[in-house]
């Protein structure tokens, strides 16, 4: 696979993650860092193993929220469960495919793509 291949996916992916975390209001430089730590991370993963390029948005995606949650605590909450009194954060599915989505695991539902999280209303 092409370096070019690659730096699209990675540029895809850093996209992708800033677009729901802008969506959830944590978009802040500290939190912008964890995400290019992620991408850094996986470029050297995309260069060892450069079929990866449609599973690296998903792990991105969980890189980001291990690192959240470390850091801050759970992202990105369920904002259904959340109204009802039960947050938790979303999950990453399927944790090593394509078209990765976030996930309430409590109702076993979609709730968005990864990088199409709406703002908590």
């Amino acid at each position: 696979m092409a370096s070019d291949d690659i730096e699209t996916a990675l540029h895809n992916a850093r996209a992708l993650i800033l677009a729901d975390l802008t969506a959830r209001d944590v978009a802040d430089a500290a939190v912008v860092s964890l995400v290019e730590q992620a991408v850094t991370h996986r470029r050297w993963w995309l260069e060892q193993w450069p079929d990866g390029t449609e599973y690296v948005l998903g792990l991105v995606a969980q890189d980001v929220q291990d690192a959240l949650l470390e850091a801050y605590g759970r992202w990105p909450l369920c904002a259904d469960c959340a109204a009802d009194g039960d947050p938790h954060a979303l999950s990453v599915e399927p944790e090593l495919g394509p078209e990765p989505h976030w996930v309430c695991g409590k109702r076993g539902v979609a709730v968005a793509p990864v990088g199409k999280l709406d703002r908590l209303v």
